[in-house]
């Protein structure tokens, strides 16, 4: 069995030279190195989603001249009680973007539904579409056995889209709330996210129909303590590289 490496890539663009990629594993890959800007894909199964993840980077790769497509695979229509899955999803599409707007990157919604999402030929087809048309040099998704079935679903559209636009980008999982909904999570890459700290936390409390404010003490600000005390750093957030995708460049 091989053994996990933890490792931090700290690296900064300096005249527009690209950012060191770094290797998780001693496999044979192909790496991504470029002076030109790079196209980061992030897909979530709701609004918030991609910005508790990973907000912190997100905001890195951003601030440094790259560009970060959000895709949101709903617009979380299920996720404010009594409201209507119309009046629910016009609130949080709302909060989406103008949390992207403050982390620089740029939204896409897909159009599936909160709580009720599907594997079809359709929808691998939508995602494959996206895909072939953003063509990312780095793809981020949800780990494919978090405990929300909609996590799990946009997991695996997004993994099934890479494989079958032949596996160009380099591929990576991050999580949410660990421990609770993402288990089994083994990292083998980390971001120091201290110096953006304040906006990722700016970017996720926009969500105000979600209280997120008001639980992120007791979910995703331990995940990224915790992250941090992993990587020596005062916040982090943390990675699963595919194995079988190139190195992606890490802010």
């Amino acid at each position: 069995m091989t053994s996990r490496r933890k490792f931090i890539t700290k690296a900064a663009l300096t005249s527009g030279a690209a950012l060191v990629s770094t290797k998780t594993f001693g496999a044979s890959h192909n790496h991504i190195e470029s002076e030109q800007r790079l196209k980061i894909l992030v897909t979530g199964a709701h609004p918030d989603d991609p910005e508790t993840g990973m907000g912190g980077t997100i905001n890195k790769f951003t601030s440094l001249g790259h560009e970060v497509v959000c895709v949101y695979l709903t617009t979380g229509e299920a996720g404010i009680p009594g409201l209507t899955h119309d009046k629910a999803a016009q609130i949080r599409k709302e909060e989406a973007m103008k949390a992207c707007e403050i982390l620089k990157a740029r939204p896409v919604f897909l159009g599936q539904i909160d709580g009720s999402t599907e594997i079809t030929s359709k929808w691998y087809h939508k995602m494959y579409e996206l895909l072939n048309k953003e063509k990312p040099d780095m793809v981020f998704t949800h780990w494919p056995i978090d405990t929300h079935r909609d996590h799990r679903i946009c997991s695996n559209l997004t993994f099934d889209a890479w494989n079958s636009t032949g596996r160009k980008a380099a591929f990576y999982y991050y999580e949410v709330v660990a421990g609770g909904q993402t288990q089994n999570f083994q990292p083998d890459t980390f971001v120091d996210i201290s110096s953006v700290i304040e906006t990722k936390w700016k970017a996720c409390f926009i969500h105000k129909s979600q209280k997120i404010k008001e639980y992120y003490p007791d979910d995703h600000a331990k995940m990224e303590l915790f992250r941090g005390i992993e990587s020596g750093a005062d916040y982090g957030e943390a990675f699963v590289h595919h194995r079988l995708s190139p190195y992606g460049i890490i802010p």
